[in-house]
């Protein structure tokens, strides 16, 4: 409950308290009505309370301490952790431009917050590329999740928003994403040298085309929410073949 309305009483103030919706309001920011549907999960724009459960689970841990597979935020302690997941959430949507956006999807089997899955361009209406990145709770690693999420987030970037290509970027030693770009059709796009843990290591990068995503396309990934508001965000100006 917002603090100012903290032991102030009375029926009004409760209902308000209960009522009160923490987002923009949907007409305003109708990115939140975008709904990517799989058999097995869905990914939207997280609520307040979906965002505090990414937070917390990504304090019980995202991969063995020993190994760093992401970029280094989580060697950081609680709660800075913690607060660093929900920083980053509230900036994305707070630094939102249609020439610059990054679609930050939280992942829900069951009703249940199991990771995020996020999709990020510039000058998408000109380039038509788009960047996946993602993270799974360690609880629920190895259960098929990862490459559902991201088959769930390229489909709304190729037949949502009519992408001509995806990238991803992962260390070389990280085989669970390899495995995961390898099987979606991705292919070997060159590599980089950036610090890992303060130490010069090698990404590696890779590109799924538009046309290799047609020949494995799925049918059963549905798309909701996505008109002419959402698109214009997004800066495509192509109808959806959802």
């Amino acid at each position: 409950m917002p603090r100012a309305l903290r032991g102030r009483g009375g029926s009004e103030d409760s209902a308000w308290a209960i009522s009160r919706d923490w987002h923009i309001a949907h007409p305003y920011w109708p990115l939140y009505d975008v709904v990517v549907r799989t058999p097995r999960l869905e990914a939207r724009l997280p609520s307040e309370d979906q965002l505090v459960d990414l937070a917390r689970l990504a304090g019980e841990g995202v991969h063995d301490p020993s190994w760093m597979p992401m970029g280094g935020w989580t060697d950081q302690p609680s709660p800075q952790l913690e607060r660093g997941v929900l920083h980053w959430h509230w900036g994305q949507r707070a630094n939102w431009r249609r020439e610059a956006w990054s679609f930050d999807t939280v992942i829900l089997v069951d009703g249940e917050v199991v990771g995020t899955q996020g999709m990020a361009a510039r000058d998408f209406g000109k380039l038509r590329s788009v960047e996946t990145g993602s993270w799974l709770g360690r609880r629920f690693q190895g259960q098929g999740i990862g490459k559902e999420m991201r088959a769930a987030v390229l489909h709304l970037a190729f037949a949502g928003l009519d992408a001509l290509e995806a990238t991803s970027v992962f260390w070389h030693d990280n085989e669970p994403s390899k495995r995961v770009s390898r099987s979606l059709g991705y292919e070997p796009n060159g590599d980089r040298w950036t610090l890992r843990r303060g130490e010069r290591d090698r990404e590696e990068l890779v590109r799924l085309r538009r046309d290799v995503w047609e020949t494995r396309r799925r049918d059963d990934i549905t798309i909701e929410g996505l008109d002419d508001d959402c698109l214009a965000l997004f800066g495509a100006v192509a109808t959806p073949s959802a």
